[in-house]
């Protein structure tokens, strides 16, 4: 029956993509296929075999250790406000994100990480059907963020088409940063985590292949990546604990916003049709729930969950998926989960736009109109990566 239903939730994306289509006749199917075959080898070695067993305890022991050593710092400056083993979720989940911002900078202050990206992106763009920009864009969206990473690529903006334009943001909005990947894996399984993060960077150029697609020329194809001014190694220190906090208040205030506004909507809906609204999305989204493979007993609450995570943000998605874990099956759990990772909801069509437009006025404005479609694609994407993970649990 899963077999089934995966063809079924393949059909059903790809149609819609096919639907949304900038270019139907330039659809390229090899890449697609090629790169649908990857995700479906990589998600079998993750979650099914020792090896994959062996590479997400690894990486989900580095995270503990990170998590660990941002424990004393955050304990240094904020011990004694949280009552014992009842740390707040700011200081738990949100703070180390700074200390994750700091290895970063490291990273690309001694030029490993740099290498690392192009190194990837080069390699992804022989077997995408896409230019070594967006391969590039691709890969440095999962470590520096979907807003940073345009100002890598802030030389090449200028000159961008709009509809490569539309494929960097598609990889920046349906990718999440390696800073806050500690934050997930606080929240649900790391497996899942690690999962959904390699099989959305496929899932990206799948996508924008049938939305998108289009050919670049060698002469169009040239990589030229903004540098960073030189900086000492302290001044780097600095401004990446600074970049860190930063993104740790954003994250808590988006929090502190939707979950009230939520709240409220909830509380009004319910008192006019008797139901949350919340609860009326998960019926709409019922259906996405059920060709991914979630069990049909757990539909309305998979769908409530999804519906929220692209109404508000991923974290209130995941918090609210935490609440409900003891009356959802195993199978819907990993579904879930692995949609979740992701940067793909509405508050992110801001998010993007004003980065660009910081960079470049008309670009800004260019990815606001698109921003609806911009959406669409990325949440195919997380539907895609969760047939998949359906398939293989």
């Amino acid at each position: 029956m899963k077999y089934i239903l995966f063809l079924v939730a393949v059909v059903v994306i790809f149609l819609l993509a096919f639907i949304a289509s900038s270019n139907k006749k330039g659809i390229k199917i090899k890449p697609i296929i090629t790169m649908l075959v990857l995700q479906l080898v990589l998600a079998f070695l993750l979650l099914n075999t020792e090896v994959g067993l062996i590479l997400i305890k690894g990486i989900s022991s580095l995270f503990e250790y990170i998590l660990k050593y941002s424990a004393d710092g955050i304990n240094f400056v904020f011990g004694g406000i949280a009552n014992k083993g009842e740390g707040p979720f700011f200081l738990n989940v949100l703070m180390p994100i700074v200390f994750i911002s700091v290895l970063i900078g490291i990273a690309q202050h001694i030029k490993v990480l740099p290498i690392i990206i192009r190194f990837l992106g080069l390699l992804l763009s022989k077997i995408n059907g896409l230019g070594k920009l967006e391969s590039y864009n691709a890969v440095a969206s999962a470590v520096f963020g979907q807003s940073e990473v345009f100002i890598s690529v802030k030389k090449q903006l200028a000159y961008l088409p709009e509809h490569r334009l539309y494929t960097l943001c598609t990889s920046a909005m349906s990718t999440v940063s390696a800073s806050i990947l500690g934050a997930y894996m606080t929240m649900i399984e790391p497996k899942y985590v690690v999962t959904a993060l390699v099989l959305n960077l496929f899932g990206g150029f799948i996508i924008a292949n049938i939305i998108n697609p289009y050919e670049v020329t060698e002469k169009e194809d040239i990589i030229d990546i903004q540098e960073e001014e030189k900086q000492t190694f302290f001044e780097m220190l600095g401004e990446y604990i600074l970049d860190g906090f930063k993104v740790a208040i954003i994250v808590g205030a988006m929090l502190i916003g939707f979950v009230a506004l939520i709240s409220l909507i909830n509380h009004v809906f319910a008192a006019i049709f008797g139901i949350s609204f919340q609860v009326a999305l998960g019926y709409v989204f019922a259906p996405f729930a059920f060709i991914v493979g979630v069990p049909a007993s757990d539909v309305v609450k998979a769908g409530t969950i999804m519906a929220t995570k692209l109404l508000s943000n991923e974290f209130v998605a995941m918090m609210d998926l935490a609440k409900i874990t003891d009356t959802l099956s195993t199978r819907t759990i990993g579904i879930v989960s692995v949609f979740l990772v992701s940067f793909a909801n509405f508050s992110s069509i801001g998010i993007i736009t004003g980065a660009v437009k910081g960079l470049n006025e008309k670009k800004g404005n260019q990815v606001a109109k698109f921003g609806l479609k911009l959406l669409f694609g990325a949440s195919l994407v997380s539907l895609l990566t969760a047939a998949i993970t359906g398939l293989m649990l």
